[in-house]
């Protein structure tokens, strides 16, 4: 039983890996379940065996998605770091996880052009997401009480602005990437971008309130 279940689980992993590259290549509407039973050599039968539809397929793949940053910033250590390092290492791991994961944000970008339809249909993304608020609501709160950070600042305006800059990384990459003649993902680049978006949190939060 215990061998079944691995195998049980390894299947559906590797069946959530590959459609999550069928989808941000080719979006809800254009991904074909036919592909993805030929690339992960099973039948479209196991796939409605494990996911139901492909409706269910993909919105197993958008939580799959949403759950892989959210363990990545359960990494950062907040209790025993100095508030302005624990802020500056949440904004460049968002750097580092979205410019590593880009098919993360072609499915972010895909479901908002279907307005959001299948993301408010998975019970629980909003609690997955909220120690993400909880976390940043810890850090402010300690930076703070240090009289280190601004207090017209709240956690959701942090997370919106670190999302922005890191999702334009990727989202606009060859559209920006061509009209300035830069190259984002270029290796020698990605340090000073990573250092940017820590800079640019950091001054912002230890400048003076308005």
């Amino acid at each position: 039983m215990a061998e079944a279940r691995r195998d049980a689980e390894r299947t559906r992993s590797e069946l959530l890996a590959v459609a999550t590259e069928v989808f941000a290549e080719d979006g809800f509407s254009g991904a074909r379940v036919d592909e993805i039973a030929a690339r992960t050599r099973t039948t479209k039968r196991m796939i409605y065996y494990y996911f139901g539809s492909k409706e269910g397929l993909y919105r197993a793949v958008l939580e799959e998605a949403y759950r892989g940053i959210r363990e990545a910033e359960r990494a950062i250590d907040v209790d025993h770091a100095d508030p302005v390092d624990a802020i500056r290492a949440l904004a460049e791991l968002t750097y580092d996880h979205h410019v590593g994961h880009d098919a993360f944000i072609r499915l972010v970008a895909i479901e908002n052009i279907h307005r959001g339809t299948f993301i408010r249909q998975i019970e629980g993304l909003r609690t997955l997401s909220q120690p993400a608020k909880g976390l940043l609501d810890e850090i402010l709160d300690r930076g703070r009480a240090d009289g280190l950070f601004r207090a017209d600042v709240d956690a959701i305006d942090v997370h919106l602005v670190i999302s922005a800059y890191c999702v334009f990384q990727v989202a606009n990459q060859y559209t920006f990437g061509h009209l300035f003649d830069v190259d984002l993902a270029s290796p020698d680049r990605r340090p000073h971008l990573r250092a940017v978006i820590g800079d640019v949190v950091v001054g912002w939060l230890t400048a003076p309130a308005r």
